[in-house]
Parts: structure tokens; C-alpha cells; sequence
């Protein structure tokens, strides 16, 4: 399973991040067309993620605002339903996320709900159960956010198992 990847540049707003973010299509449960993760419930994510030391697991929804972490990695697993998701702030990309898609977000990535079924259920974790906050992109705070993004250490093991994702985020040398 191989992971699309995408970065983004630093907006003077959201600082995205030099690591990659991954998006995993299909990890749990249906195919690649429409019928995605039918049979993979909240619960099969929190294991899945739980299993690879990705901790700290919540069912919810995306805000549907631009916001990052600016002290922790995230992973969201798309348990149910669908949604258009902006990536890598206001300046980012529209993606569409169905049930069974897994994204994995670098500290300091933007992220934005643009529109959800209404069955949509998220599961987000954080690398051994890292704690994050909540940040809009404030002009203020951006020397601040990104001192914190450059203490964020990588995590130990990837939250699907594949080994692609260490891959990605290791730096060459």
C-alpha cells in the first residue's frame, strides 16, 4: 500500500511542513471505487492506530476552519462516510476522503472540513499519545508555532503498519 504524498509551503499563516503528508486509500475495509471501508467501524481505526503506538484516539468530525498542531503529529482515519478536506491551508488542495482513507498530517499541517456527509466519523491519534493544541494561524504566533513544530520528534512506528511512511519521513543521509 503505497501512500500518495504532498507538501506545502509555509503561508506566513499555516507553516505546513518539510515532511510529507501521507494519504492511504482504501487501509480498512471496501476497494478503490465507491463501496470504501463499508465494514471497518471507529473501532478497527483506534485498534489499527493503538497497535502502532498511535495513541489518544477521539470520534468526531474535521473543523470546519483552517487549523494545524503545532505540537503534535496527527493521523485521521475516515471510519464513515466522506468529506472534501482542504489541505495545507487556505492556499492548499482540495481533496476528497471517503470511509477507509488514512491520512497522516506532519506537525503544522493545515487542515479544513469544506463539506461531509452527515454520517461522517473521523478517528484521530498522535504518535504515543502526543498532546496537541489547537492553532488558526495566527501572524502573532508564527515564530512561536514553529519552534514548537521543530521540537515535535519523529514518531516511532507508522500508523498503518506498511513501513512506507518511516520510509518517507526519514531523512536521507
Amino acid at each position: 500500500m503505497t501512500p500518495e504524498a504532498y507538501t506545502f509551503e509555509d503561508d506566513g499563516r499555516i507553516p505546513n511542513s518539510s515532511l510529507p503528508l501521507l494519504i492511504y486509500h482504501a487501509v480498512l475495509g471496501g476497494d478503490a471505487g465507491g463501496a470504501r471501508g463499508r465494514d471497518a467501524g471507529p473501532a478497527a481505526y483506534e485498534d489499527l492506530f493503538a497497535g502502532h503506538g498511535w495513541l489518544g484516539a477521539w470520534r468526531d468530525g474535521i473543523f470546519p476552519f483552517h487549523h494545524f498542531h503545532s505540537t503534535a503529529h496527527e493521523v485521521l482515519g475516515i471510519a464513515a462516510g466522506s468529506a472534501e478536506v482542504i489541505l495545507g491551508g487556505p492556499q492548499g488542495r482540495h481533496f476528497h476522503l471517503a470511509a477507509g482513507d488514512v491520512v497522516v498530517l506532519p506537525a503544522g499541517t493545515g487542515h479544513c472540513n469544506a463539506g461531509s456527509s452527515a454520517d461522517l466519523v473521523v478517528v484521530g491519534a498522535y504518535p504515543n499519545g502526543m498532546r496537541w493544541d489547537l492553532r488558526r494561524g495566527d501572524p502573532a504566533e508564527h515564530d512561536e508555532v514553529l519552534a514548537n513544530i521543530a521540537r515535535v520528534p519523529l514518531p516511532d512506528d507508522d500508523p498503518v503498519g506498511d513501513g512506507k511512511f518511516i520510509e518517507l519521513w526519514t531523512p536521507a543521509g
